[in-house]
C-alpha cells in the first residue's frame, strides 16, 4: 500500500492523528523535498523534527526522485506499506496526482490522508473561499524569460469580481543552466519568491500589457508562513506592500476582487492604512 500523507502547513505537530498512525505502521517513509522543508528542519540531535516525533527514519525525496525514480518506491509499495509525506495536502501539487496514476497502473493500492493546504488556509485573511477565481503561479523572471500568461487569468478573475490567489515560485535543487550545458548537474542555491518581488514583476507585466487588469493602487493581501505561529497577514495597496518586509518564506499574495461587507470588515484588521477604496 502507498499512503500519501499530508503534513499541514506549520510544523511537525500539524500531522493528523490518522496521518501519524499511518506513518508509524509503514516500513518505509519518504518525504517530498521540493516544496518546503523550512519548518521541518534538523533538531539538536541531528535528526529532523519529524523523525524525532515519528520514531522513524525518513528518506528525503527531491523532485528528480519523485518524477524520475518513483517506480522504485512504487515497487516497494506492492509488497509493503510505504508512506509518502507531503507538506500541506497531498493533492496541492500536480506531481502527486501523477504519482497516484503511476501507482494504480502498477496495481499498487493508494490511500490518502488529507491535511490543510494554502488553498483553504488562505481563508484566514477574511476573504471568502467561494469568492476566489482561478489560482495562478508566478515564476521568477530571468534575463531571457519573463512569462506573463497568468496575466489573462488575473484579468478574467478581476472582471468577474473574484479574488486571485498567487502562489509564488520556489526554486529548490534546480540545476544551473551552465551545468546543464556542461552535461554535469550542479544545483543553484534554494530561492523563495517574496511578495515584494511578485508585485514588482506583476507591475512590470501590467506596464507592458497595459490592459488595466490591476495597478499599483490595487488592494492585495500579502501572507507569509501561513499556518505557522509567526504567520504574517498584511492588506494594502500594491505600492504599500512593496515597502514591507514580510520576513522569511514561504510567501503568497492575494489580489483582491470585489469585497463583501463582511470581507471588508475582516480586511480592515490587516490593513496598513485604513481605506475603503478597493480598485
Amino acid at each position: 500500500m502507498l499512503y500519501l500523507v499530508g503534513l499541514g502547513l506549520g510544523d511537525e505537530k500539524d500531522i493528523t492523528l490518522r496521518g501519524l498512525e499511518t506513518v508509524k505502521k509503514c516500513s518505509k517513509v519518504y518525504m517530498e523535498a521540493y516544496t518546503s522543508l523550512l519548518s521541518f528542519g534538523l533538531s539538536s540531535t541531528g535528526h529532523s523534527t519529524l523523525e524525532n516525533l515519528y520514531g522513524k527514519s525518513i528518506i528525503v525525496a527531491d523532485r528528480e526522485t519523485v518524477e524520475e525514480k518513483a517506480d522504485d518506491m512504487l515497487l516497494e509499495a506492492q509488497s509493503s506499506d510505504v508512506a509518502f509525506l507531503v507538506v500541506g495536502d497531498p493533492f496541492g501539487a500536480t506531481t502527486h496526482t501523477d504519482l497516484v496514476v503511476r501507482a494504480k497502473k502498477l496495481g499498487v493500492n493508494v490511500k490518502v490522508v488529507h491535511n490543510a493546504s494554502v488553498i483553504n488556509a488562505i481563508g484566514v485573511c477574511g476573504l471568502q473561499l467561494y469568492r476566489y477565481g482561478e489560482t495562478i503561479s508566478i515564476p521568477f523572471f530571468t534575463e531571457t524569460w519573463r512569462p506573463d500568461s497568468f496575466y489573462d487569468k488575473i484579468r478574467r478573475n478581476r472582471t468577474l469580481g473574484l479574488h486571485t490567489l498567487c502562489l509564488l515560485d520556489i526554486r529548490v535543487k534546480e540545476p544551473s543552466l551552465e551545468s546543464l550545458c556542461r552535461g554535469k548537474k550542479e544545483y543553484e542555491p534554494p530561492r523563495y519568491m517574496t511578495i515584494n518581488t511578485a508585485i514588482e514583476q506583476l507591475l512590470e507585466i501590467e506596464e507592458n500589457r497595459g490592459e488595466s487588469a490591476y495597478s499599483e493602487d490595487t488592494t492585495c493581501v500579502g501572507l507569509a508562513r501561513v499556518g505557522s505561529e509567526d504567520q504574517v497577514i498584511i492588506a494594502g495597496l500594491m505600492k504599500q506592500l512593496l515597502t514591507i518586509d514580510f520576513g522569511p518564506p514561504l510567501h503568497c499574495l492575494v489580489i483582491v476582487g470585489e469585497v463583501h461587507p463582511v470581507e471588508e470588515e475582516m480586511l480592515e484588521f490587516y490593513t496598513v492604512v485604513k481605506s475603503t477604496n478597493h480598485t
